[in-house]
């Protein structure tokens, strides 16, 4: 058995899941390339994402520079 981390964006309004990337050791610049490669094609508004250290100041960046709010869940969320 292996644990296996899947980055994973759903649109609410059609609740259909794009699977961005899985990696058995996710790190702030995969989270960031993976915002990169997503943000060209992707017609967003919002973000919602959870409070963790690998969604830095550029993954939100990648996001706010094309007009999509970021959104963070509550400290007690599980993420």
């Amino acid at each position: 058995m292996k644990r296996l981390y899947v980055f994973a964006v759903m649109e609410v309004g059609t609740r259909t899941v794009h699977i961005l990337g899985v990696t058995a050791h996710p790190t702030a610049a995969w989270a960031t390339q993976l915002a990169r490669n997503r943000i060209a094609d992707s017609g967003f508004r919002y973000l919602l994402r959870a409070l963790d250290s690998r969604y830095t100041q550029a993954f939100d960046t990648i996001f706010a520079d094309d007009g999509i709010e970021i959104l963070k869940t509550a400290p007690q969320a599980p993420g």
